[in-house]
């Protein structure tokens, strides 16, 4: 509509100047001027029925924060293997969810109550029967946990071919049996008044049901249960009170026969099958009088024949094959070589009882009773942990379940440890050929100094353990990460700018990228990482190719690094790049050439996406779409030629489209999203505008509409700032209760613009950056006419909120700034705990977003000039802070400290604290509070509406549950 009253407008304006015109030179132009003098008021008349329908049209109301609770949307999305059946789950952000299914290629639908969860449906391989879990309702749900009491699940099982439905109460797990598609099998919750002990047996029962016959039967005490890929096998472990009955059985799914492969009084699980499905594996723990722990057995099944079946079991205890007081770890699940020689697990540290002699001649001795002495409680920080204390006490389940990696060859009965104390981590590479280890011993303590992760990296050859080192104080970079090829022979790495490939069987190294006449550093990354990666999209299935990105093209580069082709034409030139590929098919290992290839395409320039197809046995990568939308999704039934995609941009939610046999030119609608969106008032549009940052460099901005834009009207704005946000220009946003108060929809439907910035960073100076790129761009979007100058504010949150605190220090061009968890002082944060990790703050001054080279010691000036605490006496914006109490990433100390300063200088300030909530508000009740608050902040500052009482003089904490009451929805 806003269009229209536009169109209108300018319609209106040109018949203005023309009128004129016409009536002077009726004569000259041989019109009769009585006449046109009626079919102007004729139009007249008819434009102004228009720009009145207009008006009406645009009194539509903006979206409030109370509307939140009935705003209904879609969740997730299911596919049928064969791609006849599409199904999601939607529903309001407060309340009971539904479950649609319908045919992909025709309209019918089908709906179903599925609870508060938005729980996933599953489909047998054959695509004829659907199962979904279905959750306790929103209102049963949460009278039980007022109650203190469970709830159980139900599961729907429907066929697909005549929409009968069966529903069982309280169900745990269910799985249907892979490529057989006779059976779906229900593991359902203990009976109702079992103790609720976390050490009591596991086992309930398990219903198989036949799909067919509708024949079930009962297997009880089952703890876990897995079928094979063929789904011929079903493998379960029993797990009965008092251990009686306990073992590994499997069930043959065709005759019904169930074989026992091992009963013991112990404690069986971590079934895992091969991928092939011919054999599995498990763990089994005994109680043992030497150990404190129990003593875990390795447990391997393979030549499936009923009673028949061959078992492995090996504990290296016996036989003292593991290294001296060393058991195998119930913490890592077992698993099969392909070639089904070798079982690979973890071993760790079993700690021995204490053993006393008895002498059998005296008397015993009767000990007085001691008074139980009471033991301090306390840590111990030395300088020298490699790992701060803080770390530890976080991490300290964990590294009681370390294990290291360990291989058990059948062949020749041999056991050889992988990994140990110093080359703690080993990825075992495909084939189970070679295995890359990785020693940080030395840099480990540096590292979590500064944040900045080298290793030594071996290759270690798995047939006899032996380890060679490959590459010392090599830097782990994430999206140049090492990749092992397919047939295990071969992996890729990168360095100092340059990808190389090594041949773990000849012991070669070639580069790959040298020859090429581009750049593989990531033009992107402005953090202190020395010459960042760009993307490794991996090997191709043959392992004869890697595929690498520059900063915008694509290269299928030979394993020895002697041929690169281009996948891409200079997409430099136009600003395009590949953004990611598409991994459409599950089964593969790599990428696939003989197949079509799909990937993901994004323009820098414009910020439009799309996707890109590389025909089978094609060199080039065609463009099939690249348009204003966001693709959030696009998949491929897995055993259909169906293909699936989401596309949405500012003003449409993610939709659902089907491809007909892959037919990307033909698409048709699935669902729709939002339905109660065309009943509020939305922005009216976004524009992507340029501008040049203090230091040169021209940066972009996104300038999102108020709801019912008139040209050449100016209006109050919200300037949001991160890091670089132009990449969301397309991005749809959901009206929701946000976790820092802001929502781009809600403010612009409320007559908001909103300016989305991107903020280019130099070293040693993140906060000067902000001030630097941010202030230009408010310039810029002024320049527009859309924002009104006098009336802009500034909100960030977390980073963000560090940058709106400073650059109310630097200028006075904000009218009001809302900073949401900001770090205010650089100093005294930097050798502060990040506690959501227990890490300390300098490894991400470092080495990430506070871009710092070294700490103050050796950098004073950089952190004192980039500093919000130290500026304080230049605020002339109004404040509105939030900082929570409980905030593990940027310390409560770092808002108090603002805050008292703002406050010692008499500036206004309200600073919001929720009791309890960390980094982010996670509670619906707060979130709701805060965001009517920064609302109502902004509203007063920007739009000149009263101040809210608790802005204006404040709320007294005898008063404060009254005036929470008052306002609670």
């Amino acid at each position: 509509m806003p269009d229209l009253h536009i169109a209108i407008m300018l319609i209106r304006n040109y018949f203005s100047a023309k009128v004129p015109f016409l009536l002077k030179n009726c004569a000259f132009l041989g019109i009769n001027k009585p006449l046109i003098m009626k079919v102007l008021k004729s139009f007249i008349w008819i434009v102004g029925i228009f720009i009145n329908f207009s008006a009406w049209a645009q009194t539509k109301p903006a979206i409030q924060f109370q509307d939140i609770a009935k705003w209904t949307f879609n969740r997730g999305t299911t596919i049928s293997p064969n791609g006849d059946w599409f199904a999601w789950s939607h529903g309001p952000t407060e309340g009971d969810l539904k479950l649609t299914l319908r045919k992909s290629l025709d309209t019918n639908q089908y709906h179903f109550d599925i609870g508060a969860t938005a729980n996933s449906p599953v489909f047998s391989k054959d695509s004829r029967f659907m199962a979904i879990k279905q959750s306790a309702k929103d209102a049963e749900a949460k009278a039980a946990r007022k109650a203190n009491k469970p709830v159980y699940d139900k599961l729907m099982l429907l066929d697909l071919n005549n929409q009968k439905k069966i529903t069982y109460e309280r169900v745990r797990n269910f799985s249907f049996s892979n490529d057989n598609t006779n059976w779906i099998a229900i593991q359902f919750m203990p009976v109702e008044g079992a103790p609720r002990d976390p050490n009591a047996a596991k086992g309930t029962d398990l219903v198989l049901y036949n799909l067919h016959t509708q024949k079930s039967y009962n297997l009880g005490n089952v703890s876990e249960f897995a079928f094979n890929k063929s789904g011929d096998i079903l493998a379960y472990i029993i797990d009965a009170n008092g251990q009686n009955g306990n073992g590994i059985f499997i069930r043959d799914m065709k005759t019904g026969l169930i074989s026992a492969l091992d009963n013991d009084k112990a404690a069986y699980k971590g079934i895992r099958w091969n991928e092939v499905g011919n054999a599995f594996s498990l763990m089994k723990s005994n109680k043992n009088e030497q150990y404190k722990q129990d003593v875990t057995s390795v447990i391997g099944i393979r030549k499936l024949n009923g009673d028949a079946s061959e078992k492995i079991v090996f504990s290296g205890i016996e036989d003292n094959s593991l290294p001296n007081g060393m058991g195998i770890s119930a913490n890592a699940t077992p698993y099969w070589s392909d070639d089904l020689n070798s079982l690979y697990f973890g071993i760790a540290a079993l700690e021995k009882k204490e053993t006393k002699k008895a002498d059998s001649t005296a008397k015993p001795k009767i000990e007085p009773k001691k008074e139980e002495i009471e033991k301090p409680d306390l840590i111990i920080w030395n300088w020298q942990d490699k790992s701060l204390q803080s770390q530890q006490q976080l991490q300290e389940a964990r590294d009681k379940a370390f294990n290291y990696t360990g291989v058990y060859h059948l062949t020749t009965k041999k056991f050889i440890q992988l990994a140990d104390s110093s080359m703690r981590s080993v990825m075992v590479g495909p084939k189970q050929l070679y295995a890359i280890g990785y020693d940080n011993s030395k840099y480990e303590f540096e590292s979590n100094l500064n944040g900045q992760n080298y290793t030594d990296v071996y290759v270690v050859d798995l047939k006899s353990g032996q380890k060679t080192l490959l590459l010392e104080n090599f830097y782990q970079s994430g999206a140049g990460g090492m990749s092992v090829s397919p047939d295990g022979k071969k992996l890729v790495y990168y360095k100092g700018g340059v990808f190389y490939s090594y041949n773990m069987e000849t012991k070669a190294t070639s580069n790959l990228t040298g020859q090429i006449k581009a750049s593989f550093i990531n033009a992107m990354s402005d953090s202190n990482i020395d010459k960042p990666a760009t993307p490794n999209f991996g090997w191709t299935s043959d392992s004869k190719f890697v595929l690498i990105k520059d900063n915008y093209d694509l290269w299928k580069i030979t394993a020895d690094g002697k041929s690169a082709t281009a996948l891409t034409d200079n997409w430099k030139n136009q600003q395009l790049n590949v953004a990611g590929i598409v991994r459409l098919y599950n089964e593969d290992k790599g990428t696939d050439l003989s197949k079509d290839q799909y990937f993901r395409l994004f323009s820098n320039k414009t910020k439009q996406a799309g996707i890109g197809k590389l025909a089978a046995g094609k060199s080039k990568i065609d463009i099939l779409m690249l348009d204003d939308h966001a693709y959030t999704d696009f998949r491929k039934a897995e055993n259909g030629n169906h293909f699936f995609l989401a596309k949405s941009n500012f003003e449409t939610a993610p939709t659902y489209y089907v491809a007909p046999n892959g037919n990307l030119t033909a698409t048709k609608q699935l669902n729709t999203n939002t339905p109660l969106q065309s009943k509020y008032a939305w922005s009216s549009g976004v524009k992507l505008i340029e501008y040049v940052s203090a230091k040169g460099d021209t940066l972009q901005a996104a300038l999102f509409l108020p709801a019912n834009y008139q040209p050449g009207k100016a209006y109050p704005t919200i300037t949001y700032i991160y890091e670089r946000l132009t990449q969301d220009l397309n991005a749809y946003t959901m009206p929701a209760y946000p976790s820092g108060g802001f929502n781009k929809a809600i403010y612009t439907s409320n007559g908001y613009a909103v300016l989305m910035p991107d903020i280019k960073y130099t070293l040693n100076d993140p906060g000067v950056s902000a001030v630097d790129c941010v202030v230009p761009a408010v310039q810029a979007a002024i320049a527009t006419g859309i924002v009104d100058a006098k009336n802009v504010a500034i909100h960030g949150h977390s980073w963000g909120g560090y940058q709106t605190s400073f650059l109310i220090t630097q200028t006075n061009i904000f009218k009001a700034a809302a900073a949401g968890a900001p770090l205010t002082n650089m100093i005294s944060m930097y050798s502060l705990i990040y506690w959501n990790s227990g890490s300390t703050n300098q490894s991400i001054f470092e080495s990430s977003q506070g871009r710092l080279t070294t700490g103050y010691w050796d950098n004073w000036e950089a952190y004192t000039r980039n500093s919000p605490i130290f500026y304080i006496k230049n605020v002339k914006t109004p404040l509105l802070l939030l900082h929570n109490d409980k905030d593990g990433a940027v310390d409560y100390t770092q808002g108090i400290e603002y805050y008292n300063g703002l406050r010692r200088l008499k500036k206004p300030v309200v600073m919001i604290t929720y009791k309890g909530e960390n980094h982010g508000i996670a509670k619906t009740p707060n979130r709701k509070d805060y965001a009517v608050r920064m609302l109502e902040y902004f509203d007063h500052h920007l739009k000149g509406k009263p101040a809210p009482e608790w802005w204006s003089t404040g709320i007294k904490k005898v008063d404060l549950s009254a005036h929470i009451d008052a306002r609670a929805f």
